[in-house]
């Protein structure tokens, strides 16, 4: 289904269900949530359960959950803007006084998010920052830093000359478009020798590994990767090893790997020399601050743009929309310096890969 047509979908679900809302609450006044639900009661949708670091997310959202008071109602879209819209509503009809999701279209988000506002239901995005619309705040790192340290890595390895394929993440997400715009941007201004190849997938592991197959049956001669999130992981690693390519970084027919996210077995695969290098995405972090800021909206406190305590830096995106950016290091086998810019060796403690 295209973007359009998801759009008259969500906004015919969103009309039927305001309909259905106000015939049961009647004249609920201020259009506030009703009358049911814990003051803390917060709707956290999961945007996908099909990869290692959403999965993580996940388990770690409870336990923040717990430590803060938050009382959790709990959806999951797997990947589908009309579930989350559909999701949406349901958070709406439980009385939830806040709602943190990860909405992976990044775009035909908006008509859901303007009738949270309506009814003065304070949203907190995960990972990814909506198109338009108001949220109270944005919970990422920089995904444009992500791009542009996969790009330094890969050209100071390749020494500037070669081939590299980037297996894009969706375009219609604002983190796709950020990796692909950052790393394209650096590759053609620090490293013009090196030819890229863009590969969108939608984030699908099977359109990853088919399309990286059939770029290496015309380009055989590819010598770096970069791998957008570790969606991609599995079927990359198993087509380097039926082309004998699975070799150690000292062998000529090694083909340098970047990736992004972070998890146990990225780290894992540094180590025994199968990828090189990651971006470490906070999963832990993106809980932790997601339900820290709703918690925090629901209370009536507000933020300004700057560094915090915890070792990230508010910016403002654009009027009224704040993004915290939390760190997010490159990690590699040894933590050398990369381009003039420090690594995190693989098996350090702070990583959250190595304590999930």
């Amino acid at each position: 289904m295209n973007r359009r047509a998801l759009l008259s979908v969500g906004l015919a679900t969103m009309l039927t269900a305001s309909a259905t809302f106000a015939a049961g609450c009647g004249n609920d006044a201020g259009g506030g949530t009703g009358s049911g639900g814990s003051e803390l009661l917060v709707g956290v949708d999961y945007p996908r359960s099909d990869t290692d670091f959403w999965n993580s997310y996940i388990k770690y959202v409870p336990q923040f959950a717990g430590e803060l008071g938050v009382e959790l109602k709990t959806t999951n879209s797997q990947n589908d803007i009309a579930n989350l819209i559909s999701n949406a509503q349901t958070f709406m009809s439980q009385g939830v006084k806040g709602v943190v999701m990860a909405p992976q279209d990044t775009a035909a988000i908006a008509p859901t998010l303007a009738q949270l506002d309506s009814r003065k239901i304070p949203v907190v995005t995960i990972d990814t920052r909506p198109d338009t619309g108001n949220v109270f705040m944005v919970v990422r790192a920089d995904n444009r830093a992500y791009g542009t340290k996969a790009c330094q890595f890969l050209g100071a390895k390749l020494g500037g000359q070669g081939k590299v394929v980037m297996l894009q993440g969706g375009l219609d997400s604002i983190n796709g478009r950020d990796r692909t715009e950052a790393f394209n941007e650096c590759m053609q201004k620090d490293f013009p020798g090196i030819t890229v190849f863009g590969e969108a997938t939608d984030w699908k592991a099977d359109v990853a590994a088919s399309k990286l197959q059939t770029r290496f049956a015309s380009d055989p001669d590819i010598k770096g990767i970069y791998m957008q999130s570790s969606f991609a992981l599995s079927g990359t690693l198993q087509i380097l090893k039926q082309r004998g390519l699975q070799v150690p970084p000292s062998d000529p027919k090694h083909v340098f790997v970047v990736s992004n996210d972070g998890i146990p077995e990225e780290l894992k695969n540094i180590g025994e020399g199968l990828i090189d290098a990651t971006v470490s995405q906070p999963a832990d972090l993106y809980a932790k601050y997601g339900l820290e800021y709703v918690k925090a909206a629901i209370e009536g406190k507000t933020f300004q743009p700057g560094p915090t305590s915890h070792g990230s830096n508010i910016i403002q995106v654009r009027e009224g929309l704040l993004e915290d950016q939390l760190p997010a290091p490159l990690v590699t086998l040894d933590g050398a310096p990369i381009g003039g810019e420090p690594t995190t060796k693989f098996d350090d403690a702070s990583l959250w890969g190595n304590n999930a």
